[in-house]
């Protein structure tokens, strides 16, 4: 794959044939334990919320039920302090991916806004283990991605910064080699729209992606050589007026894209050599539609403004088929899928609740019901296992 030797911006294609034919240390979690009966230690199922909470950052583990229902486990203290973004309400961080499970090492990370650190915990079943708190390499952490053994964090202030870890035997090492300035305008009013919104590895590990949202309204693409060093700079895919915030990747690899500033679906081929090609552009019909998730061929997208879930069926042509909104407490945020695709639960972050949905076989949702987060109000990061 090509390396960007210099830092230059690309306006987003529409290919529109396309879319018509296809702190080093390590200490032991502080753990209150509320609910008693039978843990997911015997069988696996938990959703992990962080509240961010200013004065101690915390996971809150929730024992998940067969039928989908949550029930509070235990709090965790993350060694680390949340933040607040001026301007922001139902999410302080404005961002999604705070919280990022890694399947293969069994390892939850957890930003700490307010501290410049990223908490890592091992993960048995819904009980966590503080393994390190670790220098996020830069200010406001806001993001993580994990992918093998590496690890990058997205840093929000100050410009913005992606920093870049190897993982082993359990524990985060930063390589000062993988540190990027990110050179943003993040300092213009309102703070929570202009930060970036999300750092992730394709599919394949072989690039990494940034969301800038008013701050470059841009897509930013690193190419990461085999040692997964990234590119001296990013292609910068640019479309004046947009607000790139949350993402995922579908089936075929191809990038989807929530703009909050649209409040639109945007769907992505993403080139070798870091071009992003539009594909497909479905508006939501909502307010902040910053955040998206995906369970098979359907796309969920939390619209903060409506307290709305919108719903999307994605075609053979890569295109979005809305299917209508689906009311949900205060402040819709950061949303997680369980791996079997069979239940979502989203973060509320004007109530202060998670939101837990049955997804049907048509990709239809019904609310089962919602569970209150302590100190969750303006909380975000969010996953189900």
């Amino acid at each position: 794959m090509p390396t960007t030797t210099r830092r230059f911006a690309r306006t987003l294609k529409v290919a529109v044939t396309v879319v018509l034919s296809t702190a080093a240390f390590a200490v032991p979690a502080t753990a209150t334990p509320a609910v008693s009966g039978p843990s997911a230690h015997d069988h696996g199922r938990a959703v992990f919320v962080q509240n961010d909470r200013v004065a101690g950052n915390q996971v809150i583990a929730y024992r998940r039920h067969d039928d989908g229902s949550l029930h509070e486990r235990t709090v965790y203290g993350t060694g680390g302090k949340g933040g607040v973004l001026a301007g922001s309400v139902v999410d302080h961080l404005a961002s999604q991916g705070s919280l990022t499970y890694d399947p293969h090492h069994k390892l939850l990370y957890a930003v700490n806004a307010g501290s410049n650190t990223v908490t890592v915990f091992s993960v048995e079943g819904d009980r966590l283990h503080r393994e390190q708190v670790v220098t996020s390499g830069g200010v406001f952490p806001v993001s993580v991605a994990a992918h093998q053994d590496r690890v990058y964090v997205l840093n929000g202030r100050d410009g913005g910064s992606i920093q870049g870890y190897r993982l082993k035997d359990g524990k985060l090492h930063p390589v000062a080699a993988w540190h990027r300035e990110l050179d943003l305008d993040t300092a213009t009013a309102p703070e929570f729209t202009h930060t970036p919104g999300q750092v992730a590895f394709t599919p394949d590990g072989s690039q990494l992606v940034v969301t800038t949202k008013l701050g470059g309204n841009s897509i930013e693409v690193f190419s990461l050589d085999p040692s997964g060093a990234p590119s001296a700079e990013p292609v910068v895919n640019s479309k004046e007026g947009s607000q790139p915030f949350g993402l995922t990747f579908d089936a075929h690899r191809r990038l989807v894209v929530a703009d909050g500033a649209e409040n639109s679906v945007l769907t992505f081929r993403l080139r070798e050599d870091g071009d992003a090609v539009l594909v497909d552009d479905t508006p939501t019909g909502q307010q902040a539609s910053c955040w998206v998730v995906r369970a098979g061929d359907h796309f969920y997208v939390s619209n903060a403004g409506s307290n709305t879930l919108s719903r999307f069926r994605q075609n053979r042509h890569a295109h979005l088929e809305p299917l209508g909104n689906i009311p949900t407490d205060a402040g819709t945020v950061d949303a997680s899928v369980t791996p079997d695709g069979r239940y979502l639960y989203v973060q509320t972050g004007g109530a202060g609740t998670v939101d837990a949905f049955r997804i049907g076989r048509d990709g239809a949702l019904t609310k089962i019901g919602s569970t209150e987060v302590p100190d969750g109000v303006g909380g975000e990061g969010i996953v189900a296992l």
